[in-house]
Formats: structure tokens, sequence, C-alpha cells
């Protein structure tokens, strides 16, 4: 079954498999969770065919729609229905493992790199992040708004965070792509929605209590020692939990949660 087909069987495949696809992701994927996202969509459906591009966009569609990373929650998707559990985390840990490593690793050494060479280096980082970005955006734009309806819409959608920045423009843009979608894409044939998953009632239920429950009692948790790991946690589960559009987005809500209350230095969160 090709990937431009409307729907993809669910596989049969092993979290080593997953584990394995994911780990070469996380080791070339440059940029942010946009540029991931196109990485993601030439692997997963291009070239693999493990799901059809009408169902990624759906996942896409899904994970835009809710809190945290975007292109962390698609691959634990894509992995949860190929390989059912075991394959979710596995495509997590693969993805994530080594940026979590080098950055550890660039923490280590980052005090001894101070100077005006780090300072180039880092903004050449940032322009070259940029094209990435910008690469990945193009790429997705073919499929996913292939009529003048869709890129209409995509297009006003993105032009909201410059006229109303903050998170009023995140709510806008989602708001106006449910009634855009729900007016101008009702005849549209296979219309992109996220596909079967191997997750009862129940699992989604507890899942969702579980996340409300640390919402809470986390930054209660962490009051007690305002600089402990639990607050750290607090901070950034926070973060993941009512911030939308991924990880460009988050960036001014740790800035101003951390900064401030002196775990890092202006420096070094720009660094990171």
């Amino acid at each position: 079954m090709t990937a431009a087909s409307s729907t993809v069987e669910p596989g049969h495949g092993h979290a080593r498999e997953a584990f394995r696809v994911a780990l070469r992701l996380g080791l070339t994927s440059f940029g942010g969770p946009i540029a991931h996202l196109g990485y993601y969509e030439r692997t997963y459906v291009r070239q693999l065919s493990w799901l059809s591009a009408d169902e990624y966009a759906g996942l896409v569609a899904l994970c835009q729609m809710v809190p945290g990373p975007a292109s962390s929650q698609v691959g634990f998707l894509i992995g949860l229905r190929r390989a059912g559990w075991g394959g979710a985390f596995a495509v997590w840990a693969g993805f994530t493992l080594p940026s979590a490593i080098v950055m550890f690793a660039f923490a280590l050494v980052m005090p001894d790199l101070a100077g005006p060479t780090t300072a180039a280096a880092l903004h050449g980082l940032k322009l070259v992040a940029v094209a990435v970005v910008g690469q990945a955006v193009w790429s997705m734009a073919g499929t996913l708004c292939p009529d003048r309806r869709r890129a209409v819409l995509a297009l006003v959608a993105a032009a909201l965070p410059l006229v109303a920045g903050g998170a009023f423009a995140q709510i806008a843009a989602l708001v106006l792509g449910a009634i855009g979608g729900t007016v101008l894409c009702r005849d549209l044939p296979a219309a992109a929605t996220p596909p079967m998953m191997p997750v009862g009632r129940e699992t989604g239920g507890a899942a969702l209590a579980l996340f409300l429950i640390l919402l809470v009692a986390l930054p209660l948790a962490g009051a007690a020692a305002p600089h402990g790991l639990v607050a750290l946690a607090a901070i950034c589960y926070r973060a993941g939990a009512l911030v939308f559009g991924g990880g460009h987005v988050v960036l001014p809500l740790l800035r101003d949660a951390l900064v401030p209350q002196g775990w890092l230095s202006d420096a070094s969160f720009l660094a990171g």
C-alpha cells in the first residue's frame, strides 16, 4: 500500500525496529518541532509507509490542538500505532536521548567555552536552524495545503501571531482552523483524521486524570523546596501542559520561570 492512500493497516512491528528508526532520526534531525515533523513525514510516510499521508496529517492536527511538544507527541503516537506501548516509548527514547545527551555534555563544557568565538558559532547555528525549519515547512506545505482554500487558511493562521502574540494568538489560530475547516473543507475528499490507536476509553480517562493531578500536585509539592528537583519538575510540567505550539513557543514561559528565580542566567538560557 502506498503512502498516498487514505489508510494504512496498523503494522505489527517490534519496539526494536521503532527504536532504531527513531534513533536515526534523533541523530540527524536538526531544527525545532516544525522541522522534525518534516523529517517524520519523509521517513514514516514516504519511505517506510507506516501510515498514509492523510493519517499523518490527522496526527499532526491532533497534536497541534493539545498542549506540549508536537513533534514528540507525533512520534510517540506513530510508535504506539506501529508496535504498541513498547513502540511508543521506544520512539520517544530513540528520538529524545541523542539531543538530551548532547545538551548535557554541552552544559558541562559551556563554562569553559565562553567568549566571542562561541557566541559567533551559536549565532551561525541559529541561522542554519532558520533554513532547516523553512525547508521543512515548504516540504509539508505541498501535502497539507494542496489547494487555494487550505493555503489561504494556513496563511491567515500564520499571520495571527504576527498581529497578536502570546497565548491569545495560538488559541485564535486553533479556533480559526476549526471554523475554517468546517466551512471551507467540508466537501474535500479524504479528510485528515487521526488513525485508530490501541488505547481504550478507560486508559484515556486515567491518563487525563493523572495529567490534571500532576498539574496541581507538583507545584504544591515543589513549594516546600523552591530550588529542588520537584520544583524544577513543576516548572517544566507546567510549561508542557499549558503551552501550545512546541519548543519555540514555550521558550518565553521557561525563561520567565527560570531566569528571574536564579535557575539560569540569561546568557546560559540563550546558549541552550
